[in-house]
């Protein structure tokens, strides 16, 4: 059956260079016509024929210079942009150097070397090692309630006044003694002092020193009512990005995305990304999770800028010979598999598509451009389309069959050729 639909193709095309070529002889008969009937300066039936002739060759010849759609070539090049010299020296815009573009075929060989090759995720240990001690430090902005017992007259807030930790958010005012911009509290009795950096037990130890010299054996206590020196902020997919608060219960990965309302039903948590210190550190929560690692361990720390990605910023494009071209998006997972992107795109069509030519073109910036192929025509190869992994921004190719090509060729020629020889036999 295909030794017969090659041989039918190469009847086709053989046909098709033929109409070609009487097409181009009916254009240069047209030519001869309208130019005796400029040179007697009347058109007259046979020039106006002839320039009819004309406009319809000449659409006719420019289908015959190219098949409509896309395709395929083999080998895959990719134009560099630098012009190749021509025969006297110039430079020529139309010819252009070649890049070319290895393609590699998917098998459970190029499979596991993928995996293989796939760099180890240290993140993880990263950002675990670098995080700051649990003890939460006092800074500028921090507020703070002192109460002396017995001494009234010393209570800068009464008991109850302020609202709890819980429902404090970090630019709501709070009733108490509060550390400015350089670090210093100011107390009756105490003075200024400088107490950011410090723990709060060491300023109640600080305040009853100073009030000993007042009172005798006076009873401190100091607590935070407003934690406002130390923020982190997250953005993207969850549902209140804002800035969120440090208080004195370490603020971990997974409670600042609980405090921010949780991800959106578009959130990719394989494409999470933490900034710290000038430097990004992508965190893939899944590949933690099997890997046996503990998001929870990661703290996050004052500065932090913790951003979700949505799933459709790295989406992956199908096209070609497909149900429905589609940009398709990960997993909940993160992942997205070949086969999955197939079926995001309503699968190959049955009736355009040719199967063995499945491609997956990956250009990433920086990195050198490569094409894998897969031949789809046996169902069991959809184990091999499960099992490779795509990237963000690639492209799944799926090239049409021969007929179809040239079912196009026709449709787009047949309608001028024969006009141009209708109006070439009228010029006889």
């Amino acid at each position: 059956m295909i030794v017969f639909i090659q041989m039918l193709e190469g009847f086709i095309v053989a046909a098709i260079l033929h109409a070609c070529q009487r097409a181009r002889g009916a254009m240069r008969a047209a030519r001869r016509v309208l130019r005796r009937s400029m040179q007697s300066r009347r058109l007259g039936r046979g020039g106006l024929a002839a320039l009819i002739a004309i406009l319809a060759l000449a659409g006719a010849l420019a289908g015959c210079s190219s098949a409509p759609g896309m395709r395929m070539s083999q080998p895959a090049t990719l134009p560099t942009g630098e012009g190749t010299d021509s025969a006297d020296g110039a430079s020529s815009d139309s010819a252009q150097a070649q890049q070319q573009i290895p393609i590699t075929e998917i098998n459970l060989r190029l499979i596991q070397q993928l995996r293989a090759a796939a760099a180890p995720d240290n993140t993880w240990t990263m950002l675990e090692a670098s995080s700051q001690p649990l003890h939460y430090t006092l800074g500028p902005g921090d507020v703070l309630d002192i109460t002396v017992w017995d001494h009234p007259e010393l209570i800068a807030a009464q008991s109850g006044q302020a609202n709890s930790v819980s429902a404090q958010r970090s630019a709501d005012p709070a009733p108490g003694f509060v550390i400015d911009q350089d670090g210093y509290l100011q107390f009756p009795y105490v003075g200024r002092e400088h107490v950011a950096g410090m723990h709060i037990e060491d300023v109640q130890r600080l305040v009853q020193s100073r009030l000993s010299e007042v009172y005798q054996k006076p009873q401190v206590t100091v607590r935070i009512v407003s934690y406002r020196s130390k923020q982190i902020y997250v953005d993207g997919e969850v549902q209140s990005p804002g800035s969120l608060a440090i208080n004195d219960v370490p603020m971990t990965l997974y409670q600042a995305v609980a405090r921010a309302g949780g991800f959106t039903k578009n959130a990719d948590q394989s494409q999470m990304v933490l900034v710290r210190d000038g430097k990004s550190y992508r965190l893939d929560l899944p590949a933690m999770l099997a890997r046996n690692e503990n998001p929870a361990k990661i703290r996050l720390q004052k500065g932090d800028l913790l951003r979700v990605v949505a799933r459709e910023d790295n989406g992956v494009y199908v096209m070609g010979e497909v149900s429905k071209p589609v940009t398709a998006v990960p997993m909940r997972n993160g992942k997205l598999m070949l086969s999955d992107a197939i079926s995001q795109a309503g699968s190959i069509d049955s009736n355009t598509a040719d199967p063995q030519q499945l491609y997956v073109i990956r250009g990433a910036e920086g990195t050198q451009p490569q094409v894998y192929h897969l031949d789809a025509r046996s169902p069991v190869s959809m184990i091999l389309a499960n099992q490779f992994q795509l990237q963000s921004n690639d492209v799944v190719y799926v090239d049409s069959n021969g007929l179809v090509r040239l079912s196009r060729v026709l449709n787009l020629l047949l309608p001028a050729i024969n006009a141009g020889l209708t109006a070439a036999v009228l010029t006889k």
